[in-house]
């Protein structure tokens, strides 16, 4: 998806969309232009909804956004570790 295309759909304008990833809450590739994942749009969505609906501000934002990048890391390590358990045998607890 395009930067203009997330902007449609999410109702944006440029200026807080590029804020979002000059902060780091969106990490869009570069192909050549920048290129937004499905992850990205709901990334954003959860950003909106911080803000408009909860009300938290941009170093909440921050905050939010980084726990849940670490939930989704601790997650991806578990299911690792589950993976490797199995094919080594070990029963399930």
């Amino acid at each position: 998806m395009t930067i203009e295309q997330l902007q449609v759909r999410l109702n944006l304008d440029a200026g807080t969309l590029q804020l979002w990833i000059e902060e780091g809450w969106l990490l869009p590739r570069r192909d050549p232009d920048l290129a937004f994942s499905e992850g990205d749009v709901a990334r954003a969505q959860l950003i909106l909804d911080l803000r408009r609906e909860m009300g938290v501000n941009d170093e909440g934002i921050g905050i939010i956004l980084s726990l849940v990048d670490q939930m989704h890391g601790l997650r991806r390590v578990l299911r690792e570790l589950m993976q490797a358990s199995q094919e080594a045998g070990l029963p399930r607890s």
